[in-house]
């Protein structure tokens, strides 16, 4: 990220509170968090050189620091930046990141699947290295990126009533077999059952009340598909069966009524540890996003721009947003501690005044916690 004296201005209210004191900073710097990097710069004073967060280079003592919001303010006091993490250029996640969003593209325009080397040379780097990076900023393989496309493409013409070959071969599959396996794997239920509107999946769910209203949890076999937060029980009943018209839906199990409780307990009185099954289904970004998510801290917000950062695409905090609008988990992938550039509440699919209050609850738990 470019650090600039403009930038520095506009940097958000969540930021400030986060990184706003020295020792916040200090921390930042010890940990070389890359959440840091464009919000302030340190400088050395035996060195006369001013650095980025996460510079790489050995740490200097604390007493020998200070920090200064912009580059242009550590200049001013007469340092020079490092040549080393060049804190007044773009930082080194920053341009890998550029390469792996460059590669993406490249990825998603092709007809084929391009090979390592080939994505490799364009990014400048060895197959080994370019493989890692890829693998670590997207959280799958180049060839799983390009799978998770197929997927996506194929769901849309499932779900628009095309046939399954027909689907099949647009997508770009080669072969039913490979088709089939990916479906049933990263589809969440098989093609077919896709394209019927869940025939034959088995969906059970429970609806119960709670202080925020009614909480509908649906799940399949593998875990928790679903949990929405409405006004009453039936019209989130009639919603998830608009939603899977074919499947076969059962609700007053014994084993559901434990999940929802368990759910209504985290709506009602919030605790950091959660430790319940998941079915989440969505693209390799979404699944960055909400494992992002759920990274961050109990009692605390993270801005779309930051949990963007935290994935290694600063510039993506708008697709971050949609991803958060697109979780089916509410509460359990916590997308209400996804704010704002200006650590505002908005976007929260179950309204504005139940984020506030999850929000509220938490910070309460946790102070309590550390009381």
């Amino acid at each position: 990220m470019l650090q600039t004296e403009t930038m520095a201005r506009v940097r958000n209210k969540s930021v400030t509170a986060t990184f706003g004191t020295d020792t916040a900073r200090w921390e930042a710097v010890e940990q070389r968090d890359p959440a840091a990097d464009g919000q302030f710069v340190y400088a050395v004073a035996s060195t006369g050189i001013f650095c980025r967060p996460t510079c790489p280079s050995r740490r200097p003592k604390r007493d020998r620091v200070v920090f200064f919001d912009t580059t242009t303010e550590a200049r001013r006091a007469g340092y020079r930046a490092c040549a080393r993490c060049n804190p007044e250029g773009d930082s080194s996640a920053a341009r890998q990141s550029r390469l792996i969003e460059e590669a993406c593209a490249m990825i998603r325009g092709s007809e084929r699947m391009l090979s390592l080397a080939d994505l490799a040379r364009q990014a400048g780097l060895s197959e080994s290295h370019f493989h890692r990076l890829f693998r670590r900023t997207m959280g799958v393989t180049p060839r799983g990126y390009r799978a998770s496309l197929m997927i996506e493409k194929a769901k849309g013409s499932l779900r628009d009533g095309d046939s399954v070959a027909g689907a099949m071969f647009d997508a770009g599959f080669s072969s039913s077999s490979r088709f089939y396996e990916a479906g049933a794997s990263r589809m969440g239920m098989t093609p077919r059952k896709l394209r019927a509107g869940g025939v034959e999946e088995s969906i059970r769910y429970a609806v119960a009340r709670s202080s925020l209203g009614h909480v509908l949890v649906a799940a399949t076999p593998r875990g928790i598909c679903e949990v929405w937060l409405g006004e009453g029980a039936d019209s989130l009943a009639r919603r998830l069966r608009d939603c899977y018209p074919n499947a076969a839906i059962a609700s007053r199990e014994p084993a559901m009524q434990q999940l929802v409780r368990a759910v209504v307990e985290q709506v009602d009185k919030p605790s950091a540890a959660v430790d319940l099954p998941l079915d989440l289904r969505g693209t390799a970004f979404q699944m960055r996003v909400w494992r992002a998510l759920m990274d961050i801290p109990f009692g605390t917000t993270r801005t779309y721009g930051e949990i963007a950062q935290t994935i290694g695409r600063p510039k993506s905090s708008r697709a971050v947003g949609q991803a958060c609008a697109r979780n089916h988990v509410a509460v359990l992938v916590p997308c209400h501690r996804a704010v704002g550039a200006d650590a505002s509440l908005h976007g929260y699919r179950w309204g504005t005044k139940r984020k506030r209050t999850l929000l509220e609850r938490e910070r309460k738990t946790a102070g309590e916690s550390r009381s």
